[in-house]
């Protein structure tokens, strides 16, 4: 609904509640829409498209994957972000496992795991290899990848270029900062958090409903889980999963949102402190 509402903004229409849709939304729909564009810096708090909203709505992807796109130019890994952008688009369908072959291709999944940052490096490092391998088909055999998925991404990958031209998005390589890679994704996905318990169990920050990795992912897999994470959306089948997930610092989203986190969602920031008298020795009598 979000790049909906940014579409209608674009073009001038701000009474969305009273907007004649064929199809209308429920207002609590429309609400959030608008409540995500404000934590996003697309709308003021008039409800205005600011220069930032107005450079996603140039782009046909949702609100916050637009934020990314834009963000990534801060922390100067644009190039490496267009491409894990253009990966996600297409879904999840870049990899496949057959029955048969299910060891050799979680094998194959995982050599692009290697050097960390969670499933959105993964994708990087895989369109990056199949770019090197002057973009073979037989290459994508061999390591149980979708031919027709990634040149569907490598095309997506073009408009979005051409599109980042258009609204001024400079583009900056840096492939070998993965934090950098990954603050980029939280700057649009900060709604998406969620935090290891001490149950082993994810839970989200802001509703703290209990969520779980995806076994597709390669966090999945991981024997030493990170403790805060970032996700590009929940699945519902017989348990809540994040799909598409990377590691990220709690630090982090205290400079990424500070208008959205508090040092009070995140106890590494703000630890509380003892009650005064506590934690001292007790008075030895003599």
């Amino acid at each position: 609904m979000g790049n909906v509402v940014l579409m209608l903004k674009s073009l001038g229409i701000h009474d969305l509640l009273n907007f004649d849709f064929m199809d209308k939304p429920p207002p609590e729909t429309l609400i959030r829409a608008l409540e995500q564009l404000y934590a996003l810096g697309a709308l003021n708090d008039r409800g205005e498209l600011t220069k930032l909203g107005r450079r996603m709505a140039e782009f046909p992807l949702d609100p916050m994957m637009s934020k990314v796109l834009i963000a990534s130019e801060r922390y100067g890994c644009s190039t490496e972000v267009l491409t894990i952008v253009s990966m996600m688009s297409v879904g999840t369908s870049i990899f496949y496992r057959p029955k048969d072959r299910a060891v050799h291709a979680d094998n194959a999944k995982l050599n692009f795991a290697r050097g960390g940052g969670g499933d959105h490096l993964a994708l990087l490092r895989c369109y990056n290899e199949w770019e090197n391998s002057g973009f073979s088909t037989q290459w994508c055999y061999e390591n149980y990848l979708q031919v027709r998925n990634l040149n569907k991404a490598r095309d997506v990958r073009e408009q979005l270029d051409g599109l980042c031209e258009r609204v001024e998005v400079e583009k900056l390589s840096n492939p070998h900062d993965t934090d950098a890679i990954c603050k980029a994704m939280a700057s649009g996905y900060f709604y998406n958090v969620a935090k290891l318990s001490q149950n082993g169990e994810y839970r989200t920050i802001k509703t703290a409903h209990t969520v779980f990795v995806h076994p597709s992912s390669v966090i999945a897999k991981d024997p030493d889980p990170p403790k805060w994470v970032v996700y590009h959306e929940l699945a519902f089948t017989t348990k809540e999963y994040m799909r598409t997930v990377a590691p990220i610092q709690a630090e982090w989203l205290l400079e990424i949102a500070p208008h959205y986190y508090k040092g009070t969602d995140i106890d590494e920031i703000a630890p509380k402190k003892m009650p005064k008298g506590m934690g001292k020795a007790p008075d030895q009598k003599s």
